[in-house]
């Protein structure tokens, strides 16, 4: 069955789970889709009673594989193998299935791909990281690249012992690509980072302190 206009995609990557995990994900999926009101029943060659003797076959593989032969273990793997296969097959069939409604595919047991990205983190709003530098007294800093930005200013200062910087030195930044690498700091002191941006030929905030100790 086409599932050309599904929306919902399932999470697959099986082939790359263990054997034990992909036999008990299995397991979980096949008793989720036993019996299930609103998934039709699967046709050959992913129905259950297929994936169910697959699944057995995967278990016996496992627990002979323990005892670490070339030939169990291959075994195993091949039992593997034929398990991802049909679940592979039985994610296109419950994408295509569910009507795009998304309580009725979890109700399958298999789960969604994330739809958004993971971005970076960043430490801060305009520092990506701060992090120590390769030489002593070295600290490298990462800025993070604004749109329509010509240029950038870093500085930093120590913290003292009341916690606000107040002896700033500043350094203009031409390359994001790469980190900026700042020197002379004294080891064992807490430094204060702060970074901003220059827009046609104005200045961004500066953005909130990110801290490191120099070594």
């Amino acid at each position: 069955m086409s599932n050309k206009h599904a929306t919902i995609k399932a999470a697959t990557g099986f082939r790359s789970m263990k054997a034990d995990a992909v036999f008990s994900t299995s397991q979980a999926i096949y008793n989720a889709l036993n019996g299930n009101a609103e998934i039709p029943v699967p046709p050959a060659p992913f129905d259950l009673p297929t994936l169910l003797a697959a699944n057995q076959a995967l278990s016996a593989a496992n627990s002979a594989a323990l005892e670490g032969s070339k030939k169990a273990v291959a075994q195993r793997n091949h039992c593997k193998e034929v398990v991802v296969k049909i679940l592979n097959g039985l994610a296109k069939y419950v994408e295509a299935v569910c009507k795009d409604n998304m309580t009725i595919f979890l109700s399958s047991g298999f789960k969604t791909q994330s739809s958004t990205k993971t971005m970076p983190t960043t430490a801060s709003e305009s520092i990506r990281s701060v992090t120590v530098g390769p030489l002593s007294g070295q600290v490298s800093v990462k800025v993070v690249r604004v749109r329509g930005a010509g240029s950038y200013e870093l500085r930093w200062a120590p913290v003292p012992a009341g916690g606000v910087p107040t002896q700033w030195t500043n350094q203009p930044i031409t390359n994001v690509r790469s980190a900026t690498v700042v020197s002379g700091l004294t080891p064992g002191n807490n430094y204060a980072f702060q970074a901003r941006a220059v827009i046609q030929s104005a200045y961004t905030d500066w953005s909130d302190s990110v801290t490191q100790i120099a070594t």
